[in-house]
């Protein structure tokens, strides 16, 4: 008769707290959904995957081509204005749903885990935001989208070891050239110890111009990594 009792109350207050905080698919609206996540298997199968992590030169490396040395890169989703993946995004970002976060992360580790263009992967790297915008989210939204991929890969480590600096210096007094380089003080590394000879994998929620990526490989061949390749979660086309 307990276990009767206990079961009913609990599916009572399952459907009380559903009505005032109801789990629904972002996409169809649908309530079959899992707990963790925040789309329907149907709606998860229909985004716009780019299967581009298991292709040799893809676009996404081709951006890099004579910017920055990086070994292999990718993105899980191809990334559209008002359509689902900018509201997993926006989700994400600005409504502080990690779940949106976790899902973004194992659409990457889904992608990897069996390629042998990432299986020598050590370490996370998070792309940083500033300290500001850190303390009004709670998080760092890239380290959100690791935390998913150690969903899939749980041997992989997170490394948050890249970050933005509080200040950067005044550009007035400074020479033509050195006004002109796009990556000085953008990021800065906290200890660059435990990347020497590792195998780096920078990860991001968006990859656009590839601008901020770029930015933050340079910092990082600075620790002597053995490789660096990069993850995004989304791709702009």
């Amino acid at each position: 008769m307990l276990p009767f009792l206990y079961n009913k109350i609990a599916g009572y207050l399952q459907a009380f707290l559903h009505l005032f905080y109801p789990h629904i698919c972002l996409e169809c609206g649908t309530d079959e959904l899992l707990a963790h996540t925040v789309l329907c298997t149907t709606c998860e199968n229909n985004l716009p995957y780019t299967d581009l992590f298991q292709i040799e030169n893809n676009m996404i490396e081709k951006v890099f081509w004579g910017r920055c040395k990086i070994s292999t890169a990718g993105a899980g989703l191809f990334f559209s204005k008002e359509a689902i993946v900018q509201i997993l995004i926006f989700e994400l970002k600005y409504k502080q749903n990690k779940k949106a976060g976790w899902l973004l992360g194992r659409i990457i580790g889904s992608a990897i885990q069996h390629l042998d263009r990432f299986k020598k992967i050590d370490l996370l790297i998070p792309i940083p935001i500033s300290r500001k915008k850190e303390r009004q989210r709670g998080f760092n939204q890239s380290n959100i989208i690791c935390e998913g991929i150690q969903q899939i890969l749980p041997a992989l480590k997170i490394a948050p070891i890249l970050r933005k600096p509080r200040y950067t210096r005044s550009q007035t007094f400074k020479g033509r050239l050195q006004r002109t380089d796009p990556f000085e003080h953008l990021f800065e590394l906290a200890n660059p110890m435990p990347l020497k000879g590792a195998n780096l994998l920078l990860v991001d929620d968006v990859i656009t111009t590839g601008a901020t990526l770029e930015a933050a490989a340079h910092c990082l061949w600075l620790a002597q990594p053995l490789s660096i390749s990069m993850a995004a979660a989304t791709y702009t086309l």
